[in-house]
């Protein structure tokens, strides 16, 4: 515990059978107190190094939901273990768990009820080899949900976050799709709420084993990143009703 805050830590997982134990390791388990391994129907044996590592809650999903299929399934679990504190990490170890302590401490503080980890402020993406393209479409769509959200992001498209359950039960991220643009209509949906959101400077690796999607899967995400951002803003006009609202 931090503060007498729960924090659990949560690891939507897909095929991390050999990062997943480098990433367990490397967590501050002396103020988090729970950790939550989500295996997306995985095909290698990502849950049997589950095992292995001792990780006491282990979700396997028969059939694969998604990137935010699994992400729905690690916070019911972490709040259902009565957390204060949910962080999620992916455990690829493209994102260093040794920011942990760091991000929960704003939390547990009550400066902010919500922090990411930013590959972007400095220089973490491209020195961790993010691609050029990715790079550039990433600060692209940031300018532009900036824009119509009206906040001042460095990037929205970090995998490295942490939130107060408090936030956690009061957006409606079981209404929010299953894939990779989850993660924007959980934004969207925060900021709608009044939350506001702290960032920190986080690393980041780009290797083989690391996750990562190919071009065509990010312009899908791009349009969906484009959808929810024009969504919000008429949301907030008052021109339609955003059913993730």
């Amino acid at each position: 515990m931090l503060k007498d805050k729960k924090i659990v830590v949560v690891l939507p997982a897909y095929n991390a059978a050999l990062t997943l134990e480098q990433t367990y390791k490397e967590i501050p388990f002396e103020i988090v107190d729970d950790v939550v391994l989500v295996d997306d129907a995985s095909k290698d044996d990502t849950i049997e190094v589950g095992r292995k590592l001792g990780i006491k809650h282990l979700i396997r999903h028969d059939d694969n939901k998604g990137y935010g299929g699994n992400q729905k399934s690690c916070y019911n679990k972490a709040l259902e273990l009565g957390a204060d504190i949910v962080v999620m990490l992916h455990p690829d170890y493209q994102y260093t768990p040794q920011l942990i302590t760091a991000m929960c401490s704003i939390i547990a503080n009550g400066v902010y009820p919500v922090v990411f980890g930013s590959r972007i402020l400095g220089k973490g993406a491209l020195k961790g080899g993010m691609p050029m393209y990715k790079y550039v479409f990433n600060r692209c769509l940031t300018l532009f949900q900036n824009i119509l959200i009206g906040q001042k992001l460095s990037e929205y498209h970090t995998g490295y976050r942490t939130f107060s359950a408090e936030v956690l039960r009061n957006i409606d991220y079981m209404a929010d799709n299953d894939d990779f643009v989850f993660d924007n209509e959980m934004v969207s949906q925060i900021f709608m709420k009044g939350y506001e959101i702290a960032e920190i400077t986080c690393p980041t690796k780009y290797f083989d084993e690391a996750s990562s999607i190919n071009f065509k899967r990010s312009a899908i995400y791009g349009l969906g990143v484009l959808r929810v951002s024009l969504q919000h803003r008429l949301h907030k006009w008052g021109i339609i009703k955003g059913k993730i609202y």
